[in-house]
C-alpha cells in the first residue's frame, strides 16, 4: 500500500461525498412530499428502463422519486469508480485483478435489470459488508477495504430502496434512511483518510489513535436520533404532536384512547394517510428529549475541544462547526412542527442531521489524531518564538 498523498484521489472522494449529501437531499425530498410510490415499479420506472424513461413524463411526485433514482444510480458508479481506484492503487499481483475483475462483473449484473439479481446482489452485501470492516480493523493503513465496503453498502442501499416500493413495506424505509446517513460517513470519513491533513499525520508518526468516550457517545446518540426520526418519518403519519414547544398544551401529553382520538379528531392535516397513536406521540416526545441531550453534550464536546485543543486547529474548527450545526438543526426541528412539515424545512432538518452525524464522526478520528498533552496541545502549531515565549512566561515545572 502506498502512504503517498494524491490530490486526485482526494477530490474524487469529495465529491462522491457531495454527491451523497444531493441524494440524501433528494431522498429527504421524496418522503417529505409523500413521493415513495409515485414511480410504483422497480427497477424499472412505468414499464420504461429507469435510464430512458421520458422526461415529458417527470411531472409531479414522478419527477421527485425518479430524479432520486437517477442520482442514486450516478453515486453507486461513483462509487465504484472510487473502489476500484482504491484496490487498484493498494493491491499487487493476482489479488489485484482479481479483485477488479469480480468488481467490474457485479457492474455489468446491475445492468440486467432484474428483481431476482438485485435480490441476490444484496444478499452477498452483508458478508462483504462484514469482511471489509474486519479486514480494515486488522489493517487501517489499507483503504481499500473500506471501498469494497462501501461499494456493496452502496448496492445494499440501492436494493433496499427498490424493496421498498415493490414491497409496501415502510419499514424498509427506516433501514434505507439510516443506511443512506451511514453510508454518507462512510464516503466523509475515506475523505478524510484520503486528504493532505491526515498524509501528513502519517508522515510525522502520528502519535497513535485515542477515541475519547465523550465525542463517541454523542455520536452514538445522535445516530439514534436519526433513527427515530426515520422511524417518525416512514410511519407516513403526520405531525404526531402539532405544536412546540408543548405538546397538546402540555409539557408531557396525555395518551390514553380517549386523548387520542381527540387529537386525531381535531387535526387540520390533509396529507396524514395513517390516524396518529400513542406509540407515536411518545415517540415524538422520546426526539424531543433526545434533541436536548444530545445540544448539551454536543456543546459538552465542543467546549472540552477548544479547552483542549486550539480552536485553530482542524479538531477545534470542526468542534465549533459542531456546536453551530447542532443550533441549527434544533432551530430546524422546532420549525419543521410549526412549519406543518413544509418539505423544504423537514428536508433541511434531515440535511442537518446528517452533517451533524458526520462531523462527529470526523472529529472522533480527529481529535483521536491530535495530540493531548496540555502544554503540547495548547502550543503545537504555534511559531518557535511564541513557544519559547511561552515556556519563560509559565516558569520552569516543579
Amino acid at each position: 500500500m502506498t502512504s503517498t498523498h494524491n490530490a486526485w484521489l482526494f477530490r474524487f472522494t469529495v465529491f462522491t461525498a457531495a454527491c451523497t449529501f444531493v441524494l440524501l437531499g433528494a431522498g429527504g425530498l421524496v418522503t417529505s412530499h409523500g413521493a415513495g410510490l409515485a414511480v410504483p415499479d422497480w427497477p424499472n420506472s412505468y414499464g420504461y428502463n429507469m435510464f430512458l424513461f421520458p422526461p415529458s413524463q417527470w411531472i409531479g411526485g414522478i419527477l421527485y422519486e425518479h430524479t432520486h433514482r437517477l442520482i442514486a444510480s450516478f453515486v453507486g458508479l461513483l462509487t465504484a469508480v472510487l473502489a476500484l481506484w482504491l484496490w487498484g492503487r493498494e493491491t499487487r499481483g493476482a489479488s489485484k485483478w482479481a479483485g477488479i475483475g469480480a468488481m467490474v462483473f457485479v457492474l455489468m449484473l446491475m445492468g440486467v435489470r432484474h428483481m431476482g439479481v438485485y435480490q441476490a446482489l444484496a444478499v452477498l452485501a452483508l458478508p462483504v459488508i462484514v469482511a471489509g470492516l474486519v479486514q480494515f480493523f486488522r489493517r487501517p493503513d489499507q483503504l481499500r477495504w473500506l471501498g469494497v465496503v462501501a461499494y456493496a453498502a452502496v448496492i445494499l442501499q440501492g436494493v433496499l430502496g427498490g424493496l421498498r416500493v415493490v414491497w409496501l413495506k415502510d419499514e424498509i424505509g427506516i433501514f434505507h434512511g439510516t443506511l443512506a446517513q451511514l453510508f454518507f460517513v462512510l464516503i466523509c470519513l475515506m475523505a478524510l483518510r484520503t486528504s493532505r491533513w491526515f498524509a501528513g499525520l502519517n508522515r510525522e508518526g502520528g502519535g497513535g489513535f485515542r477515541l475519547h468516550p465523550l465525542l463517541l457517545a454523542t455520536t452514538v446518540l445522535i445516530l439514534a436520533q436519526l433513527v427515530l426520526g426515520a422511524t417518525m418519518r416512514h410511519q407516513h403519519a403526520g405531525l404526531a404532536i402539532p405544536d412546540f414547544p408543548l405538546a397538546y398544551g402540555e409539557w408531557w401529553p396525555a395518551t390514553d384512547p380517549d386523548s387520542i382520538a381527540r387529537y386525531n379528531q381535531n387535526r387540520m392535516e390533509v396529507r396524514a394517510l395513517n390516524p396518529i397513536t400513542a406509540f407515536q406521540v411518545h415517540l415524538q416526545m422520546v426526539h424531543r428529549l433526545m434533541a436536548v441531550i444530545i445540544l448539551a453534550a454536543v456543546f459538552a464536546s465542543g467546549w472540552m475541544v477548544l479547552r483542549r485543543l486550539r480552536w485553530r486547529s482542524l479538531a477545534g474548527k470542526l468542534g465549533v462547526f459542531w456546536m453551530v450545526l447542532i443550533s441549527v438543526q434544533v432551530a430546524l426541528g422546532a420549525f419543521t412542527v410549526l412549519s406543518n412539515k413544509a418539505a423544504d424545512v423537514a428536508t433541511a432538518h434531515v440535511l442537518a442531521g446528517a452533517l451533524s452525524l458526520v462531523t462527529g464522526a470526523m472529529l472522533c478520528i480527529v481529535y483521536g489524531r491530535s495530540p493531548k498533552s496540555a502544554p503540547g496541545a495548547v502550543l503545537s502549531g504555534l511559531s518557535e518564538r511564541e513557544r519559547t515565549a511561552s515556556a519563560l512566561a509559565t516558569g520552569p515545572a516543579t
